[in-house]
């Protein structure tokens, strides 16, 4: 091989590598963002997660202890939230049974979340009410009452809704019976449906809590 060609070669072979290099440091430096992974799917257990949490609307209540209850009381935590009232006979205290359930089955390495009831029944579920009916279940447990329409649209905003009727002179409350799972930045994250099993809605939580981390780290810290 002569020298000129040997130098040409050598040449092209540098100039091989200098695109090549060029292709890899913009690939590095200049590609946007991964897309995020998708939402886990759950159905199998009653579970449906959306892939961009969902906002709540603003809204002015009272918890079970008297004090104003605002969305910013549903940030820098985990909630799991339910729309029923306190003489409710049957669905909801197998429901807040149920959270009660699954909160003794989280781990401590998972953030420890909240739970609350958010009344149906305003007339009859006073913040005293609700605090000895919250009380039964847990420390982590609350309660939010308030002017029914506010109480309507924010149920609404959860995926739930609840009827009034009256029979022999009684209230009884026709309402969902889904949790909805909060995230700490006040938005809804999931919606867990009826049957409630406290093993699958626990395993749940920690499947949605790893994904949110890994795809939405300012809304997984609590």
């Amino acid at each position: 091989m002569t020298r000129s060609l040997r130098l040409t070669v050598t040449i092209l072979c540098l100039m091989v590598v200098l695109v090549f290099g060029m292709v890899i440091a913009r690939q590095t430096f200049f590609a946007g963002p991964e897309e995020p992974t998708p939402a886990p799917v759950l159905s199998d257990i009653n579970v449906y997660v959306y892939d961009k949490p969902r906002a709540l609307p603003d809204f002015q209540l009272i918890d079970e202890n008297g004090d104003p209850f605002t969305p910013d009381d549903l940030k820098g935590h985990w909630t799991f939230a339910f729309v029923g009232y306190t003489n409710c006979p049957d669905i909801c205290p197998a429901a807040m049974a149920s959270l009660r359930k699954t909160d003794s089955l989280l781990p401590a390495n998972l953030p420890q979340p909240e739970y609350l009831l958010i009344t149906a029944d305003p007339e009859h579920d006073t913040p005293e009410k609700l605090r000895d009916y919250v009380g039964f279940f847990g420390d982590d447990f609350h309660g939010a009452t308030g002017e029914l329409s506010v109480l309507r649209e924010l149920a609404k905003s959860l995926g739930a809704v609840f009827v009034h009727r009256e029979v022999e002179e009684d209230l009884l409350v026709d309402h969902s019976g889904h949790f909805a799972l909060i995230n700490p930045e006040g938005e809804m994250a999931a919606i867990i449906q009826p049957p409630h099993k406290p093993e699958d809605i626990a395993s749940a939580f920690r499947k949605i809590y790893q994904w949110t981390r890994e795809n939405h780290p300012r809304a997984s810290q609590s």
